[in-house]
C-alpha cells in the first residue's frame, strides 16, 4: 500500500467512526485504493474537479459509501446514470458486493477510465457502458431491468425520471445525490411524474466532523416507483 493509500484508508476511516458507519476493512481498503487510482488518473482526465483532489475521501468516497445505508433492501440491481469518475457506482459496488450495476457516461475518456478501474479493483459486480441512458439501443437493452436507479450528476430530478421509467422495473427506487434548495426541482419532478412516485423522501446527508448541521446542503432524494 502506498502512504497515500496509507494516508485515504485513515481519513476514510475516521470518517466513517466519527459517523458510526462502519464497513468491513477489505472494502474500506478497497475504498482507498480507488480514491488512489482516481487521483492519480485525474491527472489526465478529468474526473472531478481539481480542487477536490485533497477532499476526495470526504466529498466523493466517503459520501458515495455511506448512502449505500439508504439503499433499500430489496434491490437487486442498479443504474448509475452519469458516473463520471465511478461515482457512487464503484463505491456502492465495493460495499454491496450483492448488488449488479451498469455505469454508464456518455464521455468515452471517462467511462474508459471507469472500466480500467473496475479492472483494478477487480470489480466482477459491475459492468461499465459509453452510451447514453435515453439511446432507443441502451433502452432495447435493458427495458424492465433495475429495480434501483443512482446519479450523482446535475441532472435535474424531471430529467432522471424520464431516463428511468422505460428501464425500471414495475417496482424501483430512484436515489439521487444532490445539493442545494431542491424545492422548485422537485415540485416540477412530482407534477409531471405524480402517477409514478408512492413515495418521496429527502435525506439531509450531515455528517462529523466537518458537516454536522449540513451547511455544505448535501442531499440524497430518494423516490420509490411504481409503473
Amino acid at each position: 500500500m502506498t502512504r497515500m493509500q496509507d494516508n485515504y484508508l485513515k481519513e476514510l476511516k475516521l470518517l466513517c467512526w466519527e459517523n458510526s458507519f462502519t464497513p468491513e476493512s477489505t472494502r474500506a481498503e478497497r475504498l482507498a485504493y480507488f480514491a488512489h487510482l482516481v487521483t492519480d488518473k485525474n491527472t489526465k482526465v478529468n474526473l472531478i474537479s481539481r480542487r477536490d483532489i485533497d477532499s476526495i475521501i470526504e466529498k466523493h468516497v466517503f459520501l458515495s459509501a455511506f448512502i449505500t445505508k439508504y439503499i433499500p433492501e430489496k434491490a437487486t440491481n442498479f443504474l448509475d446514470i452519469g458516473t463520471g469518475g465511478g461515482f457512487p457506482g464503484i463505491p456502492l459496488a465495493i460495499m454491496r458486493p450483492d448488488l449488479n450495476g451498469v455505469l454508464v457516461d456518455s464521455t468515452k475518456k471517462k467511462l474508459l477510465a471507469v472500466q480500467q478501474f473496475i479492472d483494478q479493483l477487480k470489480l466482477s459486480n459491475v459492468i461499465a457502458e459509453n452510451t447514453r441512458v435515453e439511446s432507443e439501443e441502451f433502452i432495447s437493452k435493458y427495458t424492465d431491468s433495475f429495480d434501483l436507479i443512482t446519479s450523482r450528476s446535475t441532472v435535474p430530478l424531471i430529467i432522471l425520471l424520464r431516463y428511468a421509467l422505460p428501464l425500471i422495473k414495475d417496482k424501483a427506487y430512484l436515489m439521487a445525490m444532490k445539493g442545494g434548495d431542491l424545492n422548485e426541482e422537485f415540485k416540477k419532478a412530482e407534477m409531471k411524474y405524480k402517477a409514478y412516485i408512492r413515495k418521496s423522501t429527502i435525506y439531509e446527508l450531515a455528517y462529523k466532523p466537518t458537516n454536522v448541521r449540513n451547511k455544505k446542503g448535501k442531499k440524497l432524494v430518494l423516490l420509490e416507483l411504481q409503473k
